[in-house]
């Protein structure tokens, strides 16, 4: 396990529903998940990242006398960096550089196991190096003048560059094929009347718990961010006897990279075609309304903000005995300590998955969404 730095910089005088100590915190979780040992954490406030080396001249210091106190082997930054601070960084410290951007694809990477989701993330992995190519490769620069540099010639970021350019296209257009693929299956899938009920949530809500609860799938379940990657779909036979198309996909989180999201563009087409969104919260995060509102912005981003749609406050277990669950006027008390006591209970479920707790209650509620006229209408 490669032992690992975390360093935040939490920005003075904005209005922020997160804390960089939260942030940090996922950080740290997204640093287990890949592999690594976190030996240290650093926050700094200032009014803005430095645009050299992301922290300021006094805390870069501090990093630097860190080194040889904690033998840290890696620093990970919780935003994305610039081509110049992460060169700057790594002249500065001596170590491996990553920001949050790079930890998340590696994860993704780790994740992804079918041909569909490696080409996702190797396309977004090569996005993001062609935009962080400047500033390397700079020992190798053939245009720089001199005896041996005359003449015709190209400098290793110019190959650089065309190489990614020619691998990004390529991955682009055997992308394009599987979305085509998919496009082929959504329409016969249509043909079928059977309706496409899609989970989406924060990652680690507890989604592929519930889709394994409902529907006997045997999805991987690990307390780990980004545990399941690649979407699975179940048939689901509901009360009324009524067949339903069950998806799972990729879990959100904040500060998603928009290349991430770019890439999985054939991937998040289902939730577009889907008939009827379950949101999945861990309501037992000390976080949840935070966490919501993050996976409502992304789904506002996509177009799919009037998708119908069941909130599914999950991990009720963590909260409550079995009687203390069927008691509504404690869940009331929970709802108000999580954020969520001042919002519309129409459309809301409590329950838990790893329990089976409040199962019958969202099967019903789903019987009741694709009963309604705005579905039907869809």
């Amino acid at each position: 396990m490669e032992r690992a730095l975390l360093v935040g910089v939490g920005l003075k005088g904005t209005k922020n529903r997160w804390s960089i100590e939260s942030s940090i915190n996922e950080l740290v979780q997204l640093a287990h998940t890949a592999g690594a040992e976190v030996v240290g954490q650093i926050i700094q406030q200032l009014e803005r990242p430095a645009v050299a080396y992301y922290v300021g001249s006094g805390k870069l210091k501090e990093l630097v006398a860190l080194r040889d106190q904690l033998e840290y082997e890696v620093v990970i930054f919780d935003d994305e960096l610039s081509p110049r601070q992460q060169q700057n960084l790594e002249n500065a410290l001596q170590v491996k550089i990553v920001d949050r951007t790079t930890l998340i694809l590696d994860i993704f990477a780790c994740h992804a196991h079918t041909k569909e989701g490696q080409l996702q993330v190797e396309l977004a992995q090569h996005q993001y190096l062609f935009s962080h190519l400047p500033g390397r490769w700079t020992h190798l620069e053939r245009l720089g003048g001199g005896i041996g540099t005359r003449g015709p010639g190209e400098s290793q970021i110019e190959t650089d560059r065309r190489l990614i350019r020619y691998r990004i296209g390529r991955l682009k257009s055997q992308i394009e094929d599987v979305r085509k693929h998919r496009a082929l299956y959504r329409k016969s899938r249509k043909k079928s009347g059977v309706p496409i009920v899609a989970l989406v949530g924060y990652t680690n809500a507890g989604k592929s718990s519930l889709l394994n609860t409902l529907s006997n799938a045997d999805v991987l379940v690990e307390d780990k961010l980004f545990a399941t990657l690649d979407p699975v779909t179940r048939r689901l036979m509901l009360p009324d006897g009524q067949q339903v198309l069950l998806t799972d996909t990729v879990g959100f989180i904040r500060k998603l990279p928009t290349i991430v999201v770019a890439a999985f563009r054939a991937t998040l087409e289902e939730l577009s075609e889907a008939s009827l969104l379950i949101h999945v919260v861990d309501i037992s995060h000390r976080e949840a309304a935070e966490q919501y509102q993050a996976v409502e912005d992304i789904l506002n981003e996509l177009n799919l903000a009037n998708k119908p749609q069941i909130t599914v406050l999950n991990k009720a277990d963590l909260l409550l005995e079995k009687e203390e669950f069927e008691d509504h006027s404690y869940l009331e008390r929970i709802l108000a300590q999580s954020g969520f006591g001042g919002q519309n209970r129409q459309g809301m479920v409590i329950l838990s998955a790893l329990k089976g707790w409040g199962l019958e209650s969202l099967l019903h509620e789903v019987m009741k969404q694709l009963s309604s006229d705005d579905i039907l209408a869809v």
